[in-house]
């Protein structure tokens, strides 16, 4: 379950590209800096023209002209697309590609990568429905650091008759090992450095994304505050957020908080979880939830270390960090799974509640996340609920915890315990 800093690690993501480009007119890879995007761009379409907007002279070439630029660029391509590397950068490229590509018809004539979406403007994004395909990429899965195929738990939890022998037999990990993953995170040049280094590195990516990153989305003038923000939502990662609370802790108004919490989500720091509802219940409490994208990254900002989960130390940390690990997980696997899948949380005003619910229409899966490594019946009392006499009850659903063992458990009723390295 190793790889050296410069042992190129094939992402899960190349078939979906690949596919977007023979389809689609533009592909719009977005994910935050030093996630892995460039390298995957250039080793999937080695035959494109690659330029990068890091290139200042560049960068004002095309503010200035480019229409031009563009058309110079593509030029002599034939079939092979213009690759923009951090194309955020530039305020005109994105009209200016709607341009072409609305008087030329070919597939796969650019592929785009940025920390945000160039396509900011809802006008824009809307006339280019059917000619653009944009995809996320993340840090890397737990699937992709063993060099695993990618799991497919979800699709296989909404089938008629989920069976444990369908699920290939998980890596027998420890309580160690899943906590070495946690700290290490998916960054693919960061994750491999040792804890002070790596922390060190962690933080210093931080502070780059707010220099340099957030002013291609939104000069903001309270950098500091910003900074802030991100601690206290690395600290808050998997639970739902107060904006009151972050509002009179800051010192700022709630537009700034809100509007900073955009621009973290934009940046893919941070995802915004939203509460599932059955359109039936006064009772089902609404708020999203937020986790930190990446668990490395969110250990670094708390400054955790092999041993902040021991029991004379802070083991309940370790709960929110997990979850937030597991959501990550399933969040990198959604377009990899052959069913359309959307991810949610359920909590009742009874505080009944459910880490993550994946909908797939008229199927649904609960994940609860357990920090242990045994489980019983017990954990399962929500779930249970939820199917029997919740909201859930007239569709098809399947529960899972995952936890720290070692075993695939079935508890009946479509119930069962999953080790987390189930994941990978």
């Amino acid at each position: 379950m190793t790889d050296t800093a410069d042992d190129y690690i094939p992402r899960h993501l190349s078939q979906e590209l690949t596919d977007a480009l023979s389809s689609s007119r533009i592909v719009n890879l977005v994910g935050s800096r030093q996630v892995g995007k460039t390298t995957l761009v250039r080793d999937l379409f080695q035959g494109g023209k690659f330029i990068t907007l890091d290139d200042e002279a560049l960068l004002a070439a095309i503010e200035a002209d480019p229409q031009g630029q563009l058309e110079s660029l593509t030029s002599d391509l034939g079939n092979a697309p213009l690759i923009i590397d951090e194309a955020q950068r530039s305020k005109s490229l994105s009209l200016s590609i709607k341009r072409i590509v609305d008087a030329n018809r070919r597939k796969g004539q650019f592929v785009l990568t940025g920390s945000s979406n160039v396509f900011t403007s809802a006008e824009i994004a809307d006339s280019l429905a059917g000619r653009m395909r944009t995809l996320q990429l993340w840090p890397l899965s737990a699937a992709e650091i063993n060099r695993s195929e990618p799991q497919h738990i979800l699709d296989w939890a909404i089938q008629k008759e989920p069976k444990l022998a369908q699920l290939k037999t998980p890596d027998a990990l420890s309580r160690s090992d899943y906590i070495n993953l946690i700290l290490m995170g998916g960054y693919p040049e960061i994750r491999e450095l040792s804890l002070r280094p790596r922390h060190r590195q962690y933080r210093d990516y931080v502070n780059s994304v707010v220099e340099r990153d957030v002013a291609d989305i939104l000069p903001i003038r309270k950098t500091d505050v910003l900074r802030r923000l991100i601690d206290q939502m690395a600290a808050r990662s998997g639970q739902e957020i107060n904006i009151a609370e972050l509002t009179k802790l800051l010192g700022v108004r709630r537009e700034t908080i809100t509007q900073y919490l955009d621009i973290l989500e934009r940046l893919s720091l941070i995802i915004k979880l939203g509460a599932w509802t059955s359109g039936e219940g006064k009772r089902e409490v609404k708020n999203a939830k937020y986790h930190f994208a990446d668990s490395g990254l969110a250990s670094a900002l708390r400054r955790f270390n092999t041993t902040t989960f021991d029991i004379e130390e802070n083991p309940t940390a370790l709960g929110g960090i997990l979850e937030s690990y597991i959501f990550n997980e399933f969040q990198r696997s959604l377009p990899l799974q052959d069913e359309d899948i959307r991810l949610y949380h359920w909590r009742s005003s009874d505080k009944k509640e459910i880490d993550v619910l994946a909908d797939a229409g008229s199927k649904l899966v609960g994940i609860e996340v357990k920090s242990a490594a045994t489980v019983s019946n017990d954990d399962f009392k929500h779930l249970r609920w939820f199917a029997n006499e919740g909201p859930g009850k007239n569709r098809m659903f399947t529960g899972i915890v995952f936890y720290m063992g070692t075993e695939k458990l079935s508890f009946g009723d479509r119930q069962f315990a999953l080790p987390i390295s189930s994941l990978m």
